[in-house]
C-alpha cells in the first residue's frame, strides 16, 4: 500500500513535552524542515521562547500550556492546532518524567503522579489524535515515545519502567484496533536508549546520589530523527541506539542472565560518583521543571553524536544490501586468503620435491 502520510514539510506536528530535551530538539528540527509545530508542556515561559525563536527564523509555530495528565488540557492542544493551522497531521506523545528509587522507597502519590504524565498522558494524546484523524477522514501519524526500559525493566527505575511497559502495551493494542477499523493512521513506537537530556534533573529521586546517565549516551537529535521519520513514513518500531535493541533482544532470549547483569549495573550506572542528591525528592513531578535546555548533566563513558542504528532502520533495504555486500566481500577475502595459504603450502611442497629429486639425481 502506498504511504498515505504527507511529507514532513507539508505537515502540522503536535509535540508534547516540548519545553526541554527530546521534545525541544524535535520541535526545532521539525520547524527547520518546514513543518508547522504546535508545542505543548507545563512551562509556559519556555514554550513562548521556543515559538518566538521558530517564528523569528521564518517558521510556523504555536503553543499550548498543557499538563498531559489532564484530558481537558490535551483537548486545548487540539483546539490550538485547529485554530492556528486547521488541524494536525502527526501527534507526538513525548512528555514523560521518571523517578529514581527502589519500589518500597517511592511514595505512592509520587508514583501515581508519574503515571499521570508518562502513561495517561500518552493515552490522552493518542485518543485525541485518533478522534481528530477519524472525524476529519484523513491519514495521520501517532508517534509514542517509549523506552528501552519498557522492553526490559531495571532496578532503581522500577516505577518509570512499569509506566513505559504500559505505554508499549497500549501502543500495540491501539495499533491493532486501528488496523481492524481500516483507518489510515500510522502508530509508531520509539525505543530510546540513554539520551543526553535533562531527564535526570527533572526526575524524582529517592537515591542517595544525584541521578546521572553513565555508560554510552546518545544525543537527543537521534531520537528526534527517529520521531520525524515516523511522522512521514509508517513504521512500527524505531530503536534509538544499539543498546536499546540489545536490551530488548537479550532480555527476551536470556531473561535471567539479563536480570543478573542489570542488578549489578543499575545501582551504580544511575547515580553520580561524586554529587550527592539534594533534599528535593519530587523535583518536577508536581511542578514544571526548568525549560529551554536540550541536554543534561551526565557522567558518560562514551557520548555518541548519532545513532547508526536509526540510520540503518530508516533505510532497511540499503542496509541489507550493504551488509550483503560486506558479507560477500568478506567471503571473497577469506577465500583469497585461504587460496594464498594453500598456494604457499604447495610452494613449500614443490620446493621439497625439487630438492628430493636433486638428491636422487646426485646419488644416481
Amino acid at each position: 500500500m502506498a504511504n498515505p502520510l504527507k511529507p514532513l514539510k507539508d505537515q502540522v506536528v503536535v509535540i508534547t513535552g516540548a519545553s526541554s530535551g527530546i521534545g525541544l530538539v524535535t520541535a526545532r528540527m521539525a520547524a527547520r524542515r518546514g513543518a508547522a509545530v504546535v508545542v505543548a508542556a507545563r512551562n509556559e515561559a519556555a514554550l513562548r521562547m521556543l515559538v518566538d525563536e521558530i517564528v523569528e527564523q521564518g517558521g510556523r509555530a504555536a503553543y499550548a500550556v498543557c499538563d498531559v495528565g489532564r484530558e481537558a488540557d490535551v483537548a486545548q492542544v487540539v483546539a490550538t492546532a485547529q485554530q492556528r493551522f486547521g488541524g494536525f497531521d502527526t501527534w507526538v506523545n513525548n512528555a514523560g518524567i521518571s523517578i529514581f528509587g527502589q519500589t518500597w522507597d517511592v511514595p505512592i502519590a509520587d508514583w501515581r503522579r508519574m503515571f499521570e504524565t508518562t502513561y495517561w498522558g500518552q493515552v490522552h494524546g493518542a485518543l485525541a489524535a485518533v478522534r481528530h484523524f477519524r472525524d476529519a477522514g484523513k491519514p495521520g501519524a501517532i508517534v509514542n515515545v517509549g523506552s528501552f526500559f519498557g522492553d526490559k525493566a531495571p532496578a532503581v527505575q522500577s516505577s518509570y519502567a512499569s509506566a513505559k511497559f504500559a505505554v508499549h502495551g497500549f501502543t500495540g493494542a491501539l495499533r491493532q484496533e486501528i488496523e481492524h477499523e481500516g483507518w489510515p493512521i500510522s502508530v509508531s513506537l520509539i525505543h530510546p536508549g540513554r539520551i543526553d537530556t535533562p531527564y535526570n534533573e527533572h526526575a524524582g529521586n529517592y537515591m542517595p546520589m544525584q541521578p546521572v546517565h553513565r555508560g554510552m549516551i546518545y544525543p537527543p537529535e537521534a531520537v528526534a530523527e527517529a520521531i520525524l521519520w515516523c511522522a512521514a513514513h509508517p513504521k512500527r518500531d524505531m530503536f534509538v541506539g544499539a543498546q536499546a535493541k540489545f536490551a530488548a533482544v537479550f532480555g527476551a532470549v536470556a531473561p535471567r542472565l539479563t536480570d543478573r547483569i542489570m542488578k549489578t549495573l543499575m545501582y551504580s550506572s544511575h547515580q553520580s560518583r561524586t554529587r550527592r542528591s539534594d533534599d528535593d525528592h519530587q523535583r518536577a513531578l508536581f511542578e514544571p521543571g526548568y525549560g529551554g535546555h536540550e541536554r543534561g548533566t551526565h557522567e558518560p563513558h562514551l557520548l555518541r553524536n548519532r545513532s547508526v542504528y536509526v540510520a540503518a532502520t530508516k533505510r532497511p533495504m540499503a542496509t541489507a544490501a550493504a551488509l550483503l555486500g560486506a558479507g560477500a566481500l568478506a567471503t571473497v577475502l577469506i577465500r583469497r586468503n585461504r587460496m594464498d595459504e594453500t598456494a604457499s603450502q604447495w610452494d613449500v611442497v614443490s620446493d621439497k620435491i625439487v630438492v628430493e629429486e636433486a638428491q636422487v639425481t646426485i646419488l644416481a
